[in-house]
């Protein structure tokens, strides 16, 4: 594992740029939730299980983008008609993912690192290939390599991923996150 994710600069990195951020999310996040109980009512924001560092579960925070009568089913690919009109604007911007700034403060996620994965499809992939449990070893991130090397890939490209997950794991420093994080800024453009 590389010694960067072991390291003060890590955390102190995901701190920093999570109080640069936050007052800019903090207005589009209210905005969005007064959007969102307007048009649909119901909750806000959804905490899903997701599974951690060192396998650990955690409630992992978005702003919900189906509608209220809808379920988040983890893996399930929701048909358009399934989302708030909104949640297809907040989910091509990736806001929805802005609540995991809270996640950051609390430790258990960073700017990069592999995605967190539900603990059904955890296992799923664990029992497929042992290499998984590796990508445990640091936090999980917003954004990462594999989000950057294959934008569009699905849960069931989850496997083909993984070799971006582990070169993370491995190789990274500080200057691979801002590398990553300026590649994920302008793909959310695209």
């Amino acid at each position: 594992m590389s010694p960067y994710l072991l390291q003060f600069p890590k955390r102190f990195f995901d701190i920093l740029l999570s109080i640069l951020v936050l007052p800019i999310a903090l207005p589009i996040i209210f905005i969005s939730a007064i959007i969102i109980y307007i048009t649909d009512g119901g909750p806000i924001f959804i905490a899903q299980e997701r599974v951690g560092m060192q396998s650990l579960p955690f409630k992992m925070f978005k702003i919900r983008t189906l509608q209220n009568q809808f379920k988040y089913t983890p893996g399930k690919q929701h048909d358009t008609s399934d989302i708030l009109w909104i949640g297809v604007f907040l989910r091509k911007f990736r806001i929805d993912e802005l609540p995991q700034i809270v996640n950051i403060f609390k430790g258990e996620m960073s700017w990069v690192g592999p995605r967190p994965e539900f603990p059904y499809f955890f296992e799923h992939y664990l029992k497929l290939n042992e290499s998984y449990s590796k990508r445990q070893s640091c936090r999980p991130g917003i954004t990462g390599l594999a989000q950057i090397n294959d934008p569009n890939a699905t849960p069931e490209n989850t496997l083909e991923k993984l070799p971006f997950d582990l070169k993370y794991v491995q190789d990274a420093t500080i200057w691979m996150d801002i590398h990553i994080m300026i590649k994920s800024f302008f793909a959310i453009w695209n």
